[in-house]
């Protein structure tokens, strides 16, 4: 079973999104180190954007984040699908898959990542189902700690929660840091307490993305900003905590100039160079 994420630890990844495409491919050289792709988005694609693929995928890694798993969720896992990502995985040497420490799906598929209640009854459910994605693949599974606006029943705080999982399921952490800072406003934490409280052994990776600021007391995960000064302070911790780790600058829709968004990158260089220098 493959183990980890073999990309550079101090390393800067986008997400192969068709609006970004033509910019990706005549992305100068050392803008960028691999790419993030959702696997169910890719799977059997051919024309122009197959080949595009194909192209990026010659130039740089691949690392695959998925979509539509549904670890948490009450239905079966979709084992057809898991045999056909694991193809994808073995086809472009791709080092880590991840997902969504969620659910999304039950006969019908939702469209929302919605949030796991935080008990000892969802920790053996999602672990179990993490063991069976990981045999099907035939790799370690990285799980990420999403946002979340409702909160259904909390035995124990989402720190605990999601130690419990990694713990369980013997599996992997993505830490995505704007959702920390989120959660942290939405749910009145300390998002440093919650740094402080991951096992940093299980993390493998990094997302850093900007969100909107509804109010003071709200915040939306929507991947459709830049990121924000707080969550460049927070990953700045994440790395003095957890060293530097590949990570995902993610930008989902509203695209800047890509000059933008290679100066974000550059951010992301800074605060690991910082970080190693630290540790």
């Amino acid at each position: 079973m493959q183990t980890s994420f073999t990309t550079s630890k101090a390393s800067v990844g986008l997400g192969l999104r068709r609006g970004l495409m033509q910019d990706l491919l005549a992305a100068p050289t050392g803008a960028f180190d691999f790419l993030e792709v959702a696997p169910e988005n890719w799977i059997g694609i051919g024309g122009a954007h197959g080949a595009a693929l194909r192209t990026l995928a010659e130039r740089y890694p691949l690392s695959c984040h998925g979509l539509s798993l549904s670890l948490g969720g009450p239905a079966p896992l979709d084992v057809q699908f898991l045999k056909e990502v694991r193809v994808f995985l073995d086809h472009h040497d791709v080092p880590l898959y991840s997902e969504h420490l969620s659910y999304c799906s039950d006969d019908g598929h939702l469209y929302d990542l919605l949030p796991m209640p935080f008990t000892e009854e969802a920790v053996q459910h999602v672990a179990a189902r993490i063991r069976q994605a990981q045999d099907i693949l035939g790799r370690r599974l990285a799980v990420e700690n999403v946002s979340y606006y409702a909160a259904p029943r909390q035995d124990m705080d989402e720190v605990t929660f999601t130690n419990a999982v990694l713990r369980e399921a013997d599996c992997d952490l993505l830490l995505d840091v704007n959702n920390v800072y989120v959660n942290s406003i939405n749910h009145g934490f300390d998002p440093q307490v919650f740094l402080a409280g991951i096992d940093g052994s299980r993390v493998v990776a990094m997302h850093v993305a900007g969100h909107f600021d509804e109010s003071d007391t709200l915040k939306i995960d929507t991947h459709g900003a830049s990121v924000k000064p707080v969550v460049w302070s927070l990953l700045a911790e994440a790395y003095a905590r957890f060293g530097a780790q590949p990570t995902l600058l993610e930008r989902d829709f509203n695209f800047p100039a890509f000059t933008d968004l290679v100066a974000e990158l550059q951010t992301i260089r800074r605060l690991q160079n910082e970080g190693s220098n630290r540790g």
